[in-house]
Formats: C-alpha cells, structure tokens, sequence
C-alpha cells in the first residue's frame, strides 16, 4: 500500500495525515473485495524492514494500527470478515498484539473473506522462519531428510492456510516486490497502478481486476490452443 508518504507531502502535510488518510482506502479496498467475491486478502501493512524507520513514526503508526484494528472490528463482524495477522508478530507492541489476538478471536467465524495483515512482515524471514522450524522438527527425529519437500516448508509459512496470491496489486508506480510473499507470489500476476495509495479506492481495484482477467496464465505449462515449438517449425 505505498504513496502514504508522498500523498502527504505532495499537501504539505506529515507523513502521519497520509498513513491516516491510507486507512480509508483500506476499508473501501477490503469492503469492496468482501462484496465482490474474494476470498482472501492480504495487506503489506508493516514490514521488518519499516522497525527502522524514525522512532516517532513507528509508534505513531503503531498507535494507528490499535486504534484502527478497535474502529473496524464491527466492520469485519458485520461483513463476515475473519482477520488474521501474519509476521513476526512478537516483535508488535504487547498493547498492539494484545489488539490484534483479540479481533483474531473475535472474528474467526467470519466466512465471507480471510484477511490479514501483514505485520512486522518479510518475505525472506518468513523462508527463513519455516526452514529454522523444519531443521527443528529433523533434528528431533519428527521429520526424515528425505521427507524435506516444497510443502514440507509451506505448511511451516506464517499460515499454513493461505492460498498462493493469484494477484499482487502495487500503488504508486511502485515496480518491485519489496520482500513481499516471496515464496507464496511464484506465479501471481502483477499489475501495477500510479495511484497514490490514500487516494485508491474500488474503482481503481476493479481495473486492476479487469486487467487480471485479461491475462493467460500458464503456470509454466503449454495450454492446449498454443502451437508447440515441434508444430511451429513443421
């Protein structure tokens, strides 16, 4: 969700207006995907990287954060939302977490759409993190060397339940992958908007989505109605 910051200065405002400006795109994104049918949702709302950000903007943004997972729980329980958060998420504030564990419980029923929140996230840790927990369990004799394999590893990510992103949408003109679902993003589809994030709202998620579904997806395979290389050259 990028261009908080530039939203901001492009006013002449601090750069917190623009982090609190970006959370109503966040409830007309997450309404908008809810109503139009999407199962899962995910927001890169804090990643390891954004810890070295000036002091007083990480607790400013953490104190937005609280405030904002308290002003929406009603939303995501009239909506039938689940909320859940993935990260290293010991590493939030224990007010902050204490926040997020109990909108998590508070909307686990939620069956309408699963989101979550990216939080003290990346991509690189999360490998890391489910490699560090494999070598654990074969090194205690739960897993054998052999039985070390691509889901071996996925079912150890942050959460085991979250389907592969079939596409990943960056704001602002943004271009790269900023550490984001590394492992999960494989074969995502990627559509990119100049879009300052406090100012993209459904219409702009709806073109992304029409973009996405003009796409062929391939998955490294040859489809059916494509000529195959031996076809061409006869």
């Amino acid at each position: 969700m990028d261009g908080n910051g530039r939203w901001a200065r492009k006013g002449g405002l601090i750069r917190l207006k623009g982090h609190e400006s970006g959370t109503q795109s966040v409830r007309d994104i997450v309404e908008a995907a809810a109503e139009w049918g999407v199962g899962h949702l995910t927001l890169y709302a804090f990643s390891v990287e954004n810890w070295s950000r000036p002091k007083a903007e990480v607790a400013a943004l953490m104190t937005l954060l609280k405030k904002f997972l308290k002003k929406e729980r009603e939303t995501l329980l009239k909506n039938g939302i689940a909320l859940r958060g993935i990260g290293r998420l010991e590493d939030l504030p224990s007010s902050v977490l204490d926040t997020l564990r109990e909108v998590e419980k508070a909307t686990a029923h939620g069956k309408k759409m699963t989101l979550r929140l990216a939080l003290s996230y990346g991509g690189r840790q999360e490998i890391t993190d489910a490699v560090k927990a494999l070598c654990q369990d074969v090194t205690a004799g739960k897993v054998q060397a052999e039985e070390v394999t691509e889901d071996a590893i996925a079912c150890r990510l942050y959460d085991s339940e979250m389907p592969d992103p079939d596409l990943i949408i960056r704001s602002a003109g943004e271009k790269r992958l900023s550490n984001f679902l590394l492992w999960e993003a494989s074969y995502a589809e990627f559509v990119y908007s100049d879009v300052l994030w406090p100012e993209f709202r459904r219409e702009h998620l709806l073109q992304a989505f029409q973009e996405f579904h003009g796409r062929v997806r391939r998955f490294g395979k040859v489809l059916d109605d494509t000529p195959s290389l031996q076809g061409e050259t006869n």
